[in-house]
């Protein structure tokens, strides 16, 4: 059963999870607490709703609760709907991967909240754990519509628990949300260009899912997903492991004139195949412009939450092949969270105003 498209274990209410958040980092101190809330985007799109999560600083001392901790997932520190620190903060907008969800990368709010950050998730309506919809999948131009109206909605007066700095938005996505983050940078969908990749290798992971999806198969469909989809707003971008990179234009690609912070997993376990994902991508992208790091034991699951140490077994007993989210989910993934925190952090903060 291939990890990425068996999500399902989500919602069997067993990853309902985030990571243990870290305490410290040689980039920035935490300073803060991690206050946590519910987000819904208020706006004019009734026909597609968006709901999620958002961690931000708060100097409150309590009471704090261990969130959306499982037996197959640890919880982190929060302090729920916590008066915010004063701010204002940079702004972090997550995207989760395919049926995933905005508690995928919890431990990640979690932490940069403590570091001053507020970082908002939403589910993505079509390719999310609850939200399959095959109408909303298949207009997969709307998820980097979701992100814009996370930020129109954040930038608004008096819209969320806390002050954000308006100029100093950012974004972070993995997997189909690295995909989403690279249409926002200036990535262009080319229908021909994939169309001649997957005619070459089927077998491909992605064109399996694009084509299941029957992504781009209409004219009116081809020509949503080839708009330019960018949103100038957003600075910099951390782009966690992609899938897709051949379906965007080499010449969009190589026009991306902001910064990006491109990780690629060189432990291949989720079926993608780094050398036509993140490093081809890096390879087409404006050397200027990008800062690419493959760390040796980097998996594509260690930017999900932390497991527990049962976890794994869990997986394999009740969804065979799924327990691969939980493959050295543990001491090692919280090695590779501390490297991604301190590597974003750094990033992001080099691209402050």
């Amino acid at each position: 059963m291939n990890p990425l498209f068996s999500m399902a274990v989500l919602a069997l209410g067993l990853v309902c999870a985030a990571a243990q958040a870290q305490q410290s980092s040689p980039v920035a101190a935490t300073a803060y607490k991690a206050g946590l809330s519910t987000l819904t985007v208020l706006d004019d799109r009734n026909d597609r709703p968006l709901d999620g999560l958002i961690w931000y600083p708060t100097k409150a001392t309590g009471p704090t609760r261990i969130d959306f901790e499982s037996a197959v997932w640890d919880g982190s520190d929060v302090i729920r709907d916590a008066d915010a620190a004063p701010g204002p903060f940079p702004f972090i907008v997550v995207s989760h991967g395919m049926f995933g969800n905005a508690r995928n990368q919890a431990w990640f709010g979690a932490a940069m909240a403590r570091r001053g950050f507020v970082v908002a998730a939403v589910d993505h309506p079509g390719t999310s754990t609850w939200l399959r919809d095959p109408d909303q999948r298949r207009a997969l131009w709307e998820r980097p519509r979701d992100i814009a109206r996370v930020i129109d909605f954040a930038v608004s007066p008096d819209t969320l628990p806390v002050r954000i700095d308006p100029d100093q938005i950012f974004m972070a996505g993995h997997s189909l949300g690295g995909f989403t983050a690279m249409a926002l940078a200036g990535a262009r969908y080319d229908a021909d260009r994939i169309g001649r990749f997957c005619d070459a290798t089927p077998l491909e992971l992605v064109c399996g899912i694009f084509a299941d999806w029957d992504i781009a198969q209409t004219p009116e469909d081809r020509d949503r997903m080839q708009d330019d989809l960018a949103d100038k707003r957003i600075r910099a971008f951390a782009v966690f492991d992609l899938g897709g990179t051949q379906s965007f234009s080499d010449e969009s690609l190589n026009r991306i004139d902001r910064p990006l912070l491109v990780f690629g997993a060189p432990i291949m376990n989720s079926g993608l195949t780094l050398d036509i994902e993140a490093r081809a991508l890096v390879a087409a992208l404006p050397p200027k412009t990008v800062r690419y790091i493959e760390p040796a034991t980097l998996t594509h699951f260690d930017f999900f939450n932390l497991c527990t140490p049962e976890g794994y077994g869990i997986l394999a007993k009740e969804l065979p092949g799924d327990e691969v989210v939980c493959q050295d989910g543990g001491a090692h993934r919280a090695a590779m969270h501390d490297l991604i925190l301190n590597e974003v952090t750094a990033f992001f903060t080099q691209h402050l105003l």
